[in-house]
């Protein structure tokens, strides 16, 4: 039973609220706060008992109630516990992740969960790309950010399914922004001829210095951060199989890759590293220098386009993208370009190679030619949609008077007389003439009708012997029916 009072400091004074207990439906005592006035507070004690009792007797399920309640709640305090969530990737990821959502959010007037649906984001999303003037490409960073938050709920069970999981994407392939191009070796090799050459210094880098960094990015594919990262250390030089190690907590995806050297550039790190400390950064700051920019000064330094119509050749194109693409150019399989390239899908290894028209006239060249016939020289192949239609499986008689040949046992090899693909054809009688009474094929019999049916819609010119059905010894008479 509810019990409604004023608390032992409130007793005595006017407009004090009222409290009320009560048993919940564990059995556990429950304090509530109530109204100024005693009569509402009693009505809304009893509503929380009677609320009790419906959830003990089973009629009430407190885990809706509680997802109902969650889903009522402000949308900052999970987007905080999500974003703690995230502390185990890069600063930079997680400042990406949760100002995509929060424009989103506020784009759409979100407040609670409940009110995260697909109408409204997606209304909210295409404002945004209509304001901005942002691609398809940024338009799914948004979609993919907001639906990771959604899923998140899911795995921590405060929401039973992603509200948003019919959220579209939209086709990349159309809206390209900032489309990248690799180096093709003479280009690269310009590159790296001009940089070395080169006296200006470009975001604080020399000429030579910018021509290592080149060709430590084409030979090992490494990101602009992952090279930022690099020391002595980072090489292992004096094993039978020289590697780089990248720390996990500079690689893209948090973990460390091992990746083989190659011989010419192992010669060239024993000349590089001799001096330097162990510890001591190889290109400091690298990742925070504007790269395009030392690309773009070497690239116009050599007289090759920075852009053209096959795309920009940024930094992370000279380098990463040049890697991939000469290792399927020079026989590596997919798989080895995909290990190297350190991908977990070897789709994202697709987008990176670019394989141009003469790429793809020079593996044609190398499709091995069938064995031709002598014939072919002549000009004796018959022109294809030339000939009559007759399979190969099906040969046209040879006979020149009409006739059907025999077999050895007399047999007739083609009794319909058909010429080019068999069909189904009538047999002629001994006349030439067609025979309506043709039987048919054995697949396909003639259906059996009663004669009862038969004798009764026409009683008097009904005639056994003929519609008797045919290998059934049907010789009954018509009095034998009556």
């Amino acid at each position: 039973m509810a019990s409604v009072f004023k608390r032992g400091r409130d007793k005595g004074k006017k407009n004090a609220v009222y409290y009320f207990s009560y048993d919940d439906h564990e059995g556990k005592r429950r304090t509530k706060k109530g109204y100024t006035d005693k009569g509402l507070t009693q009505q809304l004690a009893a509503k929380y008992e009677r609320e009790a009792m419906l959830r003990k007797r089973g009629l009430i399920d407190p885990e809706d109630e509680r997802r109902l309640k969650v889903k009522m709640s402000p949308i900052e305090e999970h987007l905080q516990e999500f974003e703690e969530s995230l502390s185990d990737n890069t600063p930079k990821h997680v400042k990406l992740t949760i100002g995509r959502i929060r424009r989103v959010i506020e784009a759409a007037n979100a407040t609670t969960l409940s009110s995260l649906r697909v109408d409204t984001i997606a209304s909210a999303l295409r404002q945004m790309k209509r304001k901005q003037k942002f691609g398809n490409r940024t338009y799914n960073h948004y979609v993919q950010a907001i639906d990771g938050f959604c899923n998140w709920l899911v795995d921590m069970g405060r929401l039973d399914r992603n509200p948003l999981v019919a959220l579209e994407r939209l086709n990349t392939q159309v809206d390209v922004r900032h489309k990248r191009r690799a180096l093709t070796p003479d280009e690269f090799a310009k590159l790296l001829k001009s940089a070395r050459e080169s006296t200006k210094t470009v975001q604080g880098y020399p000429g030579p210095m910018r021509a290592q960094v080149y060709l430590l990015s084409y030979l090992t594919g490494l990101r602009r951060k992952e090279l930022a990262s690099l020391t002595s250390r980072s090489f292992e030089l004096e094993v039978d199989q020289p590697v780089l190690r990248v720390e996990a907590a500079c690689s893209k995806h948090r973990r460390e890759d091992v990746l083989p050297l190659h011989p010419e550039l192992v010669a060239l790190l024993e000349v590089w590293l001799d001096g330097v400390e162990p510890d001591a950064l190889l290109f400091p700051n690298l990742d925070r220098k504007k790269t395009w920019l030392m690309v773009k000064t070497d690239l116009e330094a050599a007289d090759i386009p920075y852009t053209n119509e096959q795309g920009t050749a940024d930094f992370h194109a000279a380098g990463r993208h040049t890697h991939i693409t000469e290792l399927l150019r020079n026989g590596a399989t997919l798989a080895e370009a995909r290990e190297l390239a350190r991908h977990t899908d070897v789709r994202q290894t697709m987008k990176y190679t670019h394989i141009r028209l003469p790429d793809q006239a020079k593996a044609l060249s190398k499709l091995p030619l069938p064995n031709v016939p002598e014939e072919a020289t002549e000009g004796n192949w018959q022109r294809i949609g030339s000939g009559t239609g007759v399979s190969s499986s099906q040969p046209v008689s040879n006979s020149d008077n009409g006739e059907d040949e025999e077999d050895e046992e007399g047999e007739l090899k083609n009794p319909c007389d058909c010429r080019g693909y068999v069909i189904s054809r009538q047999p002629k009688s001994s006349s030439g003439t067609q025979n309506d009474k043709w039987r048919r094929r054995e697949s396909n019999p003639r259906p059996v009708i009663s004669p009862r049916k038969l004798l009764r819609v026409c009683p008097t010119s009904f005639d056994f012997a003929r519609w008797a059905p045919r290998g059934q010894g049907y010789q009954r008479t018509s009095q034998e029916l009556i």
